[in-house]
């Protein structure tokens, strides 16, 4: 396996999701509307929120989902125990595939600075 450097791997989603939003800019201002109302804060938080979508990015083995939710995590100031739980969550939905991808997060997790306890 390659090393991933998930600040990288944001960033080359990202300038490909400029292009898409400058060529199918209603497609992309759905997803943009569809994203902003399910991270509001309702019943759930958004930082438990963040959590599951971490773990659904785990277990469907999305790089990209990791890099930006692993980030949105780090700044809501997810601990590194919540953290640890929500990938031991992916994993047993998803087993092997998911740890190797739970791995990778851990990987995104130090890169982006996460807390250590």
């Amino acid at each position: 396996m390659a090393d991933k450097h998930y600040p990288d791997i944001i960033k080359e989603v990202s300038a490909g999701a400029r292009i898409l939003r400058k060529e199918i800019p209603d497609v992309m201002a759905g997803f943009s509307a569809m994203a902003a109302a399910a991270g509001r804060d309702g019943a759930l938080d958004k930082k438990t929120k963040e959590l599951i979508a971490l773990a659904i990015g785990v277990a469907t083995k999305c790089d990209g989902c990791i890099g930006f939710h692993v980030e949105a995590l780090v700044k809501l100031g997810t601990s590194r125990a919540e953290f640890q739980e929500t990938l031991g969550m992916a994993i047993y939905m998803g087993g092997g595939p998911s740890l190797m991808y739970a791995a990778n997060a851990m990987t995104g997790w130090e890169q982006f600075g996460g807390a250590e306890a």
